[in-house]
């Protein structure tokens, strides 16, 4: 089972532009619209829509593509 977060922890991800480093900022445990698409979330397998340091992009991804940075 993939680790849990929370808002405002900060996690990496990859991407096509490469590692990218941001924090959480919701948390979803139902289907939920993202960018025009149906994303699907349940209590067992939340999704998390993040926000990079870099730029302000908002992604979305499940627990497992999720790796927690120190603070």
């Amino acid at each position: 089972m993939a680790a849990r977060y929370e808002v405002g922890d900060h996690v990496s991800w990859n991407s096509e532009a490469g590692r990218i480093r941001g924090r959480v900022t919701k948390v979803h445990t139902r289907d939920f619209e993202f960018k025009g698409r149906t994303r699907h979330a349940s209590e067992d397998e939340p999704q998390y829509e993040l926000e990079s340091d870099k730029t302000g992009a908002a992604a979305a991804h499940k627990g497992s593509a999720l790796t927690r940075l120190r603070s």
